[in-house]
């Protein structure tokens, strides 16, 4: 959008007779916004609905969803915090009397729920609207990472267990867990094995 107004511009100059337009009348960042917009799909609330209705349930054709998706919907989008919380959604939600609900009821449910809470349902629905594919919500590393990080570092092992292990931490596998006899025929400790041969 934006090379062809660029370019729009130079042959209006060409056609005119005059020189290409100076730097001052470029695209401003106004005209950039309005490309970049253009360029970029709008994703309406109906179709948030039907990817939301889908999402975790193979079996959906995108027309019903249920109180869990759309808690789901919601956290992502934000609505859900201190102000409407699962519990607000839950009550409304039954006041539908279904298990799995239409766009047109969930519609009055969303109406039902900003009117009781005091919000814009016309928020709302942006919001939702605009938070983007449904998807997991990622999870921050627990608090036990340095305790397990302490459990699992074999340079601490002591006894049996740090046979298990060579000097790097990379496990021995079943030499590490059996004592392995040595048929060699030489005794234990015997310092010059296979020497014999080299001496005589």
């Amino acid at each position: 959008m934006l090379v062809s107004v660029v370019s729009h511009r130079s042959s209006m100059s060409e056609a005119n007779g005059s020189s290409p337009a100076p730097a001052a009348e470029a695209p401003t960042a106004e005209l950039a916004q309005m490309a970049l917009e253009d360029s970029t799909p709008k994703v309406t609330f109906s179709d948030q609905f039907k990817a939301f209705s889908k999402f975790g349930d193979t079996k959906s054709d995108g027309k019903l969803i249920t109180l869990s998706q759309s808690d789901k919907w919601m956290k992502q989008a934000k609505v859900i915090d201190k102000q409407i919380t699962t519990t607000d959604t839950g009550i409304q939600f039954k006041k539908l009397k279904a298990m799995k609900v239409t766009i047109t009821d969930y519609n009055k449910f969303l109406d039902d729920l900003a009117k009781t809470k005091g919000v814009s349902m016309a928020e709302i629905k942006k919001k939702m609207a605009n938070c983007g594919a449904p998807g997991v919500i990622s999870v921050s590393a627990g608090k036990a990472a340095a305790a397990v990080d302490r459990l699992t570092d074999t340079s601490k092992y002591t006894g049996s267990h740090k046979e298990r292990f060579d000097a790097t931490g990379k496990g021995k596998g079943i030499a590490g867990r059996r004592n392995l006899v040595d048929d060699s025929g030489y005794v234990s400790g015997y310092q010059q094995k296979d020497t014999y041969d080299g001496a005589h």
